[in-house]
């Protein structure tokens, strides 16, 4: 199998390098800095390109690795490559449709590694669950039998599911993620080291291997602990962003519970 990568980002990058490790051979990187293209091809052992009209319709799989808004802009500048209209083209998008490929290819898919990347963290990602979908039978064996070189975890997963599952991804890892920055702005604000707060940060994401979230919550809210709930929240008055959010998960918590 040949692939071509279009897009150079931190999905791209992380996903051509595991293609890579795993013997796939990536013909073709593109991305609109040529820069960015070379430094992952030379990585992988591929051409690196910045001119969508230029990429070679040869490759058995074409994956865009692209932001949500340009994927469609996308799609429609390659299905103008002579050869491409009949290629088997992938978005790896949680939250875009399909349809912003089959609207330009007879052969679409998705290809979707749930994980949140960055180029200068290492992944494990034979953990990484990968969501597939495609129109075509055929193309979702292929799409399978790729993902199972380079994940343990490969489920096909609808477009409804995938968009609703890219919302409860955002919330476990996005909007926890900023929780963990205001109480680094917080602590820091009083001169207080954020690392004492690391341990019970990593026992909370420990917990969730053995236990429902439903039945590990603690704290005020889950006691219903009014006394505390009010002292923290007359201390975040110098905090008034912070002291709406404390308000709102603390009722979510609450009603959570009283059900």
């Amino acid at each position: 199998m040949t692939v071509t990568l279009i897009g150079a980002g931190n999905v791209g990058f992380h996903l051509g390098n595991r293609l890579f490790k795993k013997g796939i051979v990536v013909r073709e990187v593109y991305s609109r800095n040529l820069e960015n293209a070379a430094h992952l091809a030379n990585k992988i052992k591929a051409k690196a390109i910045n001119d969508l009209a230029k990429i070679s319709p040869a490759s058995d799989l074409y994956i865009i690795a692209v932001k949500d808004d340009a994927i469609a802009s996308v799609s429609e500048q390659l299905s103008q490559v002579e050869g491409m209209r009949e290629n088997l083209v992938v978005h790896t998008s949680g939250a875009a449709a399909s349809s912003n490929i089959s609207n330009y290819f007879k052969n679409y898919g998705v290809f979707y590694p749930l994980q949140s990347f960055s180029k200068t963290r290492k992944v494990a990602f034979s953990t990484i669950p990968i969501c597939i979908e495609a129109g075509r039978k055929k193309d979702r064996k292929l799409l399978r039998k790729l993902g199972n070189k380079i994940s343990q975890k490969v489920a096909r997963i609808s477009d409804t599911e995938r968009a609703i599952l890219h919302v409860a991804a955002v919330i476990v890892n996005n909007f926890t993620n900023h929780l963990f920055h205001i109480g680094q702005t917080i602590t820091e604000k009083e001169q207080i080291d954020f690392d004492l707060l690391k341990p019970l940060i990593q026992e909370t994401l420990l917990k969730i291997e053995n236990l429902p979230p439903y039945e590990m919550q603690t704290g005020p809210a889950r006691r219903n602990d009014k006394k505390t709930i009010k002292k923290h929240l007359k201390y975040l008055q110098k905090f008034p962003e912070y002291a709406q959010l404390y308000t709102l998960l603390t009722k979510s918590i609450q009603d959570a519970y009283r059900r």
